[in-house]
């Protein structure tokens, strides 16, 4: 996976640990699910990947129940999805995916962060040729599990590859295949630690140590905001 890959994981997973920062994230994201397609998991896969979501972030049961119902509701806080695309500290892309009531705010703070750190934000669809959108599910690989048998398995579900890194498979699909893979792969009886939609660059740009504390310092400010759900960068 690479250092730099281990750095933003081991960064990210220490600033999300904390339960006031991560919950409200979530709710947004299952209001935003269920006011789109429902509150039933089965039949739509935006809830599926929020509730997957919660499990990761061991975020209480009662907690998600309690979001799904507040959404139903007819004074509910409605949100909307924007996202913004920039240029960081040594020129790495970045692209971030919000929920917001108040888009005013959520943009002005989105460009406060990028030209404090020299950067600035560019048009909207500029970068997002640069970065494929992809299902990926992260499980612990059970001890009698045969990767190939699987993967031959699994591409009937969506499966494109999938990567080992100690004994954590990740398996990436298409963003379109989110629900059926997750719901093939939990059907073999392995438990899924995470599952969610991601944007991997195509063109992924070696930086140094130096230079990544650099963009650290925006993407911490960026991954702080109320507002932010998830951060991308083209990062190898």
């Amino acid at each position: 996976m690479g250092r730099a890959f281990e750095y933003r994981r081991a960064a990210k997973e220490k600033r999300w640990a904390t339960m006031s920062r991560i919950f409200p994230k979530i709710s947004r994201i299952i209001t935003l699910a269920v006011k789109e397609s429902g509150p039933d998991p089965d039949t739509n896969s935006k809830l599926r990947m929020a509730i997957q979501a919660a499990k990761a972030a061991n975020m209480p049961k009662d907690n998600v129940d309690n979001a799904i119902k507040r959404a139903t509701a007819k004074d509910s806080e409605d949100y909307a999805e924007v996202n913004y695309e920039g240029k960081g500290p040594h020129g790495v892309l970045v692209f971030v995916e919000c929920a917001t009531d108040n888009s005013v705010r959520t943009v002005a703070n989105v460009k406060a962060y990028f030209s404090k750190s020299g950067g600035g934000i560019v048009p909207t669809g500029s970068l997002e040729f640069m970065f494929d959108r992809k299902t990926v599910v992260e499980f612990e690989k059970p001890a009698d599990l045969d990767m190939e048998e699987f993967e031959l398995e699994m591409i009937d579900f969506g499966l494109e590859y999938y990567e080992l890194d100690g004994n954590t498979v990740y398996a990436y699909g298409d963003y379109t295949n989110f629900g059926t893979l997750t719901k093939a792969i939990e059907e073999k009886g392995i438990t899924i630690s995470k599952a969610n939609l991601q944007r991997i660059a195509k063109t992924p740009v070696e930086f140094t140590d130096e230079q990544i504390a650099d963009m650290e310092k925006m993407l911490d400010k960026l991954e702080d905001d109320d507002d932010v759900q998830a951060v991308y960068t083209n990062i190898a």
